[in-house]
């Protein structure tokens, strides 16, 4: 690389490649500050115009996944925030399992199905799903439902809701239609040997609906 092209690399060091100034009397005067000042907004313009490299699709984010992590994995897809992201599973307790980001924030499934959020924000504590049975068995029925999410105190609340559960339009698929409180919401399943291994579900009206799709179980 000649000269010229180095000095034009960034026009904070212009003095620097031209002039018989100290570095000091650059740096203190007026034309020396503009100077400098003109050189970062230019190389802040001319990093912005640098191409970005294109978002991953679920798609790629998954097969990533899959090269580096050899545990169990899901792709999560947060529909309020338009986010999609893979999480490992870093632990599982008497047939809960906890899915975690590099970022600490989690998911608490039970076979499939949303029993709890971790550092996501409006975080769900707990699910007591009396509808669970149901689902896995794919049969209709109706059986209460209670969410309880963390309050600003640091203690539970609960939100009970009364929800049937009906076969969907597609083999396999269940749907779960809840209603209370003043709102109401549909969960979807698919549901195979009594495993959930595609869903979306409805986390509160914080987080919104969740959709959870198994990549390595």
């Amino acid at each position: 690389m000649n000269m010229r092209l180095l000095c034009g690399a960034s026009l904070a060091l212009l003095t620097a490649c031209g002039g018989n100034q100290s570095e000091d009397r650059v740096s203190t005067s007026p034309l020396g500050l503009a100077r400098q000042a003109l050189g970062q907004v230019v190389a802040e313009r001319r990093a912005a115009s640098q191409p970005q490299a294109p978002a991953k699709s679920p798609e790629q984010m998954a097969a990533e996944a899959l090269r580096v992590n050899p545990g169990p994995l899901i792709l999560v897809g947060m529909e309020s925030s338009g986010i999609n992201q893979v999480m490992a599973m870093t632990g599982e307790n008497g047939g809960m399992r906890t899915y975690m980001t590099p970022s600490e924030q989690a998911l608490i499934l039970r076979g499939g199905m949303l029993s709890g959020t971790r550092g996501l924000g409006n975080d769900l504590s707990v699910v007591e799903a009396g509808t669970e049975s149901l689902i896995r068995a794919r049969q209709s029925g109706s059986a209460p439902r209670v969410l309880r999410y963390y309050a600003g105190d640091g203690l539970e609340r609960p939100l009970s809701f009364e929800c049937s559960v009906t076969p969907g339009p597609n083999p396999g698929v269940m749907i779960e239609s809840c209603e209370g409180h003043g709102a109401s919401f549909q969960n979807n399943y698919m549901v195979q040997g009594g495993q959930i291994p595609v869903s979306r579900q409805w986390a509160g009206p914080g987080l919104g609906y969740i959709t959870i799709q198994t990549v390595r179980p």
